[in-house]
């Protein structure tokens, strides 16, 4: 297995190099021979980019792009995967809510189970996580129920960030939205094209409230319903 990880990034400047060094001490399984990583910058507004440059002369197998207008988190992961060489992406959120450490999990379920789709999740048992916002979690249960309905299909948290995606599915999936709805247009998409090609595994959370820099809204909210209605019953 060849790995990329795809790295959206906008004003982490305090978190990414963090996340970075995480990443790279990270034990990865013996059947990942290739590693990578791919920033894309979004057009922060902080020193974001300039972080990430500098750290990047410093480790090899680390290449940083940058948007030169703000596009959003899907465009920004399409920005990553179109210069990836991996034939697997996995997209990697840069405010360390979720935890490097669950990576190998999410790499064993690919490989063990020979799917082309691995989804995190914040809410399967197995992990004891902090709490987090009750209305948040409400929202993302709708979404997540309204999408497991329409594609027929049991899933429990379709907002999370992790998401590991082999090239060979990527490649049969056209993405259109640019903002945080993109991860239930992946989902939707990858499941119509293969239905049980997809697992869940239980990963941590640590969730930040806006002050401390969390980017989804609510407008991004009604984004997402929308783009579940769109793709789930008009749209391809």
């Amino acid at each position: 297995m060849n790995l990329s990880i795809i790295i959206p990034l906008y004003n982490e400047e305090k978190l990414i190099s963090e996340l970075l060094d995480k990443l790279f001490r990270l034990q990865f399984p013996d059947f990942v021979v290739s590693k990578e990583i791919i920033i894309v910058d979004d057009c922060s507004a902080d020193n974001s980019f300039k972080v990430v440059t500098e750290y990047s002369k410093k480790k090899k197998n680390i290449k940083v792009f940058k948007h030169e207008i703000n596009r959003g988190k899907g465009a920004s992961v399409r920005t990553g995967i179109e210069n990836a060489v991996g034939d697997v992406f996995l997209v990697q959120d840069a405010d360390l809510e979720l935890a490097p450490n669950d990576i190998p999990s999410l790499l064993n379920a690919m490989y063990d189970l020979k799917i082309g789709f691995v989804n995190g999740s914040r809410y399967l048992p197995g992990v004891v996580r902090p709490l987090s916002s009750f209305v948040r979690y409400i929202a993302n249960k709708i979404f997540t129920l309204l999408a497991s309905s329409v594609m027929n299909i049991r899933i429990t948290d379709l907002a999370c960030g992790y998401k590991l995606i082999s090239r060979e599915l990527y490649e049969q999936i056209v993405l259109k939205e640019n903002r945080f709805g993109f991860e239930a247009e992946l989902f939707i998409k990858a499941v119509k094209i293969k239905k049980y090609n997809i697992t869940e595994v239980p990963v941590n959370y640590f969730p930040r409230s806006v002050k401390q820099g969390k980017k989804l809204t609510n407008i991004d909210g009604i984004r997402i319903l929308w783009v579940i209605l769109k793709y789930g019953f008009f749209s391809r």
